[in-house]
């Protein structure tokens, strides 16, 4: 069961999703885990889930562990199917929590929050690792079964109009 969690194929596409995705959810978990970049840290980010979301504490430290975890394993490409559908699980919550701001982020100030479009895209890029695996430059790779492009016909040549 280990050898297929950990296998992937040789993917560049799958190694660019998956360090796309650390890259935007590091500073969220450190915000979230330390209190930099404008973040409530560990306390504050428990009060604020118990107190507006109604997120018991225990699911609440969960949250902050996988924010904080999943993309330091994405970078490394370790484990990288489990700490991609703990982050798809997480996304599905917080779209959850934010369904009545509607769909668009709030860039212009104007709604009660944040809609769910960050949500989607994020569950939907850590949903395609999970099933696809950490791909190339990665520890899965290096440790587990090296498996051929789920695409490995070439593509079809297209012809010139006259």
């Amino acid at each position: 069961m280990l050898t297929r969690l950990l296998a992937t194929d040789d993917s560049r596409a799958l190694a660019l999703l998956r360090a796309t995705l650390a890259v935007v959810m590091l500073p969220h978990g450190a915000q979230t885990l330390f209190g930099w970049f404008g973040g409530a840290g560990i306390q504050g980010t428990l009060a604020g889930f118990e107190q507006y979301l109604g997120i018991p504490v225990a699911l609440g430290a969960i949250a902050i562990a996988v924010e904080a975890l999943a993309p330091i394993a994405l970078l490394l490409g370790a484990g990288t199917r489990l700490a991609a559908l703990a982050l798809a699980g997480q996304m599905a919550v917080a779209g959850w929590t934010h369904r009545a701001n509607g769909f668009f982020a709030n860039w212009s100030g104007t709604q009660a929050g944040e809609g769910i479009e960050f949500h989607l895209l994020y569950l939907g890029a850590a949903l395609a690792l999970a099933v696809g695996g950490a791909g190339r430059w990665s520890l899965d790779r290096s440790f587990g079964v090296r498996q051929a492009p789920a695409a490995s016909a070439p593509l079809p040549r297209l012809r010139r109009a006259a």
